[in-house]
């Protein structure tokens, strides 16, 4: 199991306390995100929906299966629509 430094979007943070950056234990994006549901009730399905992660710098298309290197940093990102 991997610890990872998740930095969250301010339009989370009604759910994190404001909180904008935690440490977290997760073998992959699934569990890290089931994980961040455990400790902010609300928030695992507004980063299900709408959100693009970044690993290490690099936005991962369906990231969800996705492995957590120990140490890595994630980015929950809103996704932006285009008109």
């Amino acid at each position: 199991m991997a610890t990872v430094k998740v930095q969250l979007a301010a339009a989370v943070r009604s759910l994190t306390n404001g909180e904008s950056k935690v440490e977290i234990e997760a073998e992959n994006v699934q569990g890290l995100i089931k994980a961040l549901d455990e400790r902010f009730p609300g928030l695992g399905e507004m980063l299900s929906e709408g959100t693009s992660i970044a690993i290490n710098g690099t936005i991962m298309a369906d990231a969800i299966y996705e492995s957590l290197p120990d140490g890595a940093e994630v980015h929950f990102l809103p996704t932006l629509a285009g008109g």
